[in-house]
């Protein structure tokens, strides 16, 4: 948002009056059809914005869309978000998101959309984006590790989702290894990780979650239905998009700055208490290969650590994991 529209929508809130056009101008040291022109640009944007020849103008409300101004607006993270890119579509964050950071973008710089007409999760998988109803962003990170430990990143962030979520909708989510946020057993978030890396060192990693907050059932098709969840369909109303992505990029930075001081290990017991994984009978799927099993525990480099039925002990690093029964 250019700063003069930026300026008068802080002016809207802070008056708690109407502001003339007049009076806008002087404080802000533009001209009058320079404030008509914002004041056009927002109610173009969805802000509701009542005019009146001698009061002058008053913000009524603010449009359910995730607006860089309104989520940076009381953000409480540091960095994370500082700068956002919105767009009302886009084939893919993730995409843009890697793009830009390719051009020098920094950390924490954040892409978000409204809808994705290609979104996708893990292995190419597609992710269904409802246009307006979910939360489909991608944070660049740069922390500095080695590739092998590209595995921790999305447990970290399944550590920050849960908290973001339990916090916004009371709701109680469980995280299953590696990549998913389940309540009552059915898909509510998903992560993706992916990274530019030399042979010995990740230059970014671009971190994508996707949140299924206000979906209605009848969004989706009846396998869908059978699998995936939203917030709103668990919790009986709708969750604030702007609120929850601004406590998801809060809990992030702060996740994610323990976890580079500290390790996973200083990760990995909340993450235990979070998981619907670890105790539970598995079945993993990976490239052809299936595993069944007990989950034990996850190690300190993030790895599943299963009890196979024949009775070894396997590290898994990758795989799909379908929860046979859920004992946590």
């Amino acid at each position: 948002m250019q700063p003069v529209k930026q300026a008068v929508l802080a002016a809207f809130r802070q008056g708690g009056k109407p502001l003339s056009g007049e009076a806008l101008g002087k404080k802000l040291g533009v001209s009058r059809a320079a404030i008509w022109k914002c004041v056009h640009e927002l109610r173009r944007q969805g802000y509701v914005i009542d005019s009146s020849p001698r009061k002058g103008y008053s913000l009524v409300s603010s449009p359910d869309l995730l607006l860089p101004e309104e989520i940076r607006r009381g953000l409480a993270a540091q960095s994370f978000g500082k700068r956002i890119v919105y767009r009302d579509e886009c084939a893919s964050t993730q995409d843009l998101a890697a793009e830009l950071a390719r051009g020098g973008e920094p950390e924490g710089l954040v892409v978000i959309t409204e809808n994705q007409t290609q979104g996708r999760g893990r292995k190419g998988r597609s992710w269904i984006s409802t246009p307006g109803a979910g939360v489909y962003l991608s944070v660049i990170l740069k922390p500095g590790l080695k590739p092998s430990q590209i595995v921790q990143i999305p447990l970290i962030a399944g550590v920050a989702a849960a908290r973001a979520i339990r916090a916004e909708s009371g709701l109680k989510p469980d995280i299953k290894w590696p990549n998913d946020i389940l309540i009552g057993g059915k898909k509510v978030a998903g992560i993706l990780t992916e990274m530019s890396c030399e042979l010995d060192r990740i230059n970014h990693v671009i971190l994508g979650i996707g949140i299924n907050v206000n979906t209605r059932e009848s969004d989706w098709s009846e396998p869908v239905r059978a699998v995936a969840t939203s917030l709103c369909a668990e919790c009986g109303h709708k969750i604030s998009r702007v609120a929850l992505v601004q406590r998801f990029l809060t809990e992030l930075e702060a996740v994610y700055h323990r976890y580079l001081a500290g390790g996973f290990e200083s990760i990995r017991q909340e993450w235990k208490s979070l998981s619907s994984t670890i105790g539970s009978l598995v079945e993993i799927t990976d490239s052809g290969e299936r595993l069944t099993g007990e989950a034990l525990d996850i190690d300190q480099d993030g790895f599943l650590l299963l009890k196979t039925d024949a009775g070894h002990t396997e590290r898994i690093v990758a795989g799909d994991v379908s929860l046979r029964n859920l004992t946590t």
